[in-house]
């Protein structure tokens, strides 16, 4: 199989079609950068044809909120099948990010309603999924399915740390998501740790004066979740 560098984002769905392989899914997660909060991860299965055209499709990453919000719609009302996963703080923490990435990205798969014989991950392999597989480097940016699965995740859990915040307002998580913004990891040093930080995390155990332990994951001052420089990994 071939996809021309000029197929544009429906190029990979089209070429697997005339492979016979189909329907295809595409699966990708948001949050796995954060130091709070959920991972969750989308899997979608967009249908054939023009029904399968998301207008204003793309990377996540690379919408604005508003924007996010309309293609998230217009996924939801086109989609053949689509799904979402939320694997919790708590349980990140106990399998570590990225054993807790691969879970979550298998479960999302599993809970289509419409089995996939295909399906297309973001810059990976995955495992476990049942099925024939591809790991496309910038999936997302590339892969209609895998975009619309990466919208999925994301206002997903943009929601979800929106809808936090008001139990947690010392952690301003509706502007940040969890990710380590300066305000945030201000919050973190002068509040210690609240329940929906990742123990795992360099920074959380250092604000919560604990040594660091093997395997901890780093995560970086960077900027806020809608910059177009943003990685969700």
């Amino acid at each position: 199989m071939t996809v021309r560098r000029d197929a544009g984002i429906y190029g990979y769905e089209r070429a697997l079609r005339r492979a016979g392989l189909e329907p295809i899914a595409g699966v990708d997660e948001a949050g796995r950068g954060a130091c709070a909060g959920p991972l969750v991860a989308g899997a979608v299965i967009l249908p054939p044809g023009k029904a399968g055209i998301v207008p204003g499709l793309a990377d996540s990453k690379l919408l604005t909120e508003a924007a996010r919000e309309r293609v998230y719609a217009q996924v939801v009302r086109r989609a053949l099948a689509w799904s979402v996963v939320v694997i919790d703080n708590e349980e990140c923490d106990r399998l570590g990010m990225h054993v807790a990435n691969l879970e979550a990205l298998r479960r999302a798969v599993a809970r289509l309603g419409t089995r996939p014989s295909y399906v297309l991950t973001d810059g990976f392999p995955v495992d476990g999924l049942g099925v024939p597989g591809l790991a496309v480097w910038k999936g997302d940016r590339v892969a209609a399915c895998i975009a619309a699965a990466s919208v999925i995740a994301k206002v997903t859990r943009d929601r979800l740390m929106v809808g936090l915040h008001d139990e947690w307002p010392d952690y301003d998580f509706r502007t940040h998501k969890g990710y380590i913004t300066a305000d945030h990891e201000a919050a973190l040093t002068q509040h210690g740790p609240c329940p929906l930080h990742r123990m795992r995390f360099v920074n959380v155990r250092r604000a919560a004066g604990l040594e660091p332990v093997p395997g901890d994951e780093v995560a970086s001052l960077g900027p806020t979740p809608d910059s177009t420089t943003e990685e969700d990994r």
